[in-house]
């Protein structure tokens, strides 16, 4: 679903970066342009027969989410109904994730105007919990809801320091790499997803190595990878630390980290192995349709995008395989706002709506990789394969690198942050040929300027 990193603060301290895993760099991007970014565009299967019609129920309960969140559309409200014969579901969304998030700030701080459950992206999970943790009920002993079903990385996001829960997760982006077997033959490549993994297992400077073969013997037009700040996103999405330390200190400028994913990405640039494209943008939906680059840095969410922009002529023509090093790129959560009027019934349902049996329902039908460890081992998610993508396993390859995750801090203004080094920092670098040094010190500039730092 969308991806947005937001300020968080504590009146009188210095803020503590909170240990979470890492986000893509663009996630910012894709949560402006696409509103949920993590349901794929195909249509969804309702569950457990026809809509229920709610009317004249005793107990309304309203779900306040953001773009196309899944939930609704993967029929959990519909059987939730038929389940509770006396609650009636009503769901209110916005597009955008860029207006849905300030809204739902203001109506916390008011204690008006809220839906009795609302949904919360992981970039803004840390200043929710640090700046609104009076306002939201704790979910941790709510009936239904049992830590050791989530993975620890993802029940960790929405604890508060004193072991308060205020969000349960619905789901992450855990990340593979996806490619095109036709252009990995044509440049001599293998193409088997076990081979392909193995090209770059362990180090993402393999990737580039592999990139570098692909270039020597790549069909006419077809670059080996999207983008330079695709490539970045990637490598900071499994970093740890990275633009935080966990006293909350702003460490982008000197963390080696950060400045190994730039470098990286400003290699593939030099050597002319990319597209050249800004992700989320037009330009880069015809990138696959017209099939003008061979592999992407491919969390879970990802696989619907391109099966919707790639069409069905790339159908069978792109696999999985695993990623050099485990990432995440993406997720979200439900919070149940104490000012509403069914508290109760509401935190019975954000238990209901993420629960493991719930989780892989919604992968099954939408797409959403479960953030409910527990999940993994149910048929909807072990035995999951995907016909688009040469029938790939995705079950097995998205559960191992959820189980791989790094957890680091993530500080206030990372959503910022991100955006500044992909769009005012790497995309001069891959677009415009501006040196990587440059553009690092431009970026850094505008990072301190975006911060009255």
């Amino acid at each position: 679903m969308g991806r947005r990193n937001g300020p968080r603060r504590r009146t009188g301290a210095r803020p503590r970066a909170r240990a979470l895993p890492l986000a893509g760099a663009l996630l910012l991007v894709a949560a402006l342009l696409g509103g949920c970014a993590t349901d794929p565009p195909v249509p969804a299967t309702p569950g457990g027969g026809s809509e229920v019609d709610g009317s004249g129920r005793p107990v309304t309960l309203t779900v306040g989410v953001y773009g196309t969140f899944g939930l609704k559309e993967a029929g959990l409200y519909d059987t939730y109904m038929r389940l509770h014969p006396d609650v009636a579901i009503r769901q209110t969304s916005l597009a955008r994730a860029d207006v849905y998030y300030p809204q739902l700030l203001t109506h916390l701080t008011a204690g008006a105007g809220l839906a009795d459950v609302q949904a919360v992206e992981v970039g803004n999970i840390a200043e929710v919990v640090d700046t609104q943790a009076g306002r939201l009920v704790d979910l941790a002993h709510a009936p239904g809801v049992e830590e050791s079903a989530f993975l620890p990385w993802k029940w960790a996001q929405a604890r508060t320091d004193d072991g308060r829960v205020l969000g349960l997760g619905t789901d992450i982006g855990p990340l593979a790499v996806c490619y095109r077997k036709d252009h990995f033959a044509a440049a001599g490549l293998p193409t088997d997803r076990e081979e392909v993994g193995r090209l770059w297992a362990g180090d993402w400077r393999k990737y580039l190595e592999t990139g570098r073969r692909f270039a020597g013997r790549a069909p006419e037009g077809v670059a080996f990878t999207d983008s330079a700040s695709g490539v970045m996103a990637a490598v900071i999405s499994g970093a740890n630390p990275r633009y935080y330390d966990a006293e909350g200190r702003l460490v982008v400028a000197t963390n080696p980290a950060v400045r190994a994913a730039w470098d990286l990405g400003a290699e593939f640039a030099r050597y002319g192995l990319t597209a050249r494209l800004q992700q989320f943008t037009p330009d880069w939906d015809q990138g696959f349709a017209q099939g003008r680059f061979a592999s992407i840095a491919c969390p879970a969410w990802m696989l619907g995008y391109i099966q919707d922009k790639g069409g069905p002529d790339g159908e069978g023509r792109w696999d999985i395989a695993a990623a050099p090093r485990p990432g995440n790129w993406g997720g979200s959560f439900l919070v149940v706002p104490a000012a509403g009027k069914y508290v109760e019934e509401a935190a019975e349902l954000a238990a209901w709506l993420t629960a493991p049996e719930q989780q892989a329902v919604l992968f099954e039908r939408r797409g959403s990789f479960p953030s409910a460890e527990a999940a993994f081992g149910l048929p909807q998610v072990r035995n999951a394969r995907h016909p688009y993508f040469g029938d790939a396993p995705v079950g097995r390859i998205y559960s191992a690198a959820a189980m791989g995750v790094p957890v680091a801090p993530v500080g206030p203004k990372d959503g910022l942050v991100n955006t500044i080094l992909s769009d005012t920092g790497m995309l001069q670098v891959d677009q415009t040929g501006r040196s990587p040094d440059s553009a690092w010190r431009a970026a850094m500039k505008a990072i301190d300027n975006a911060l009255d730092r």
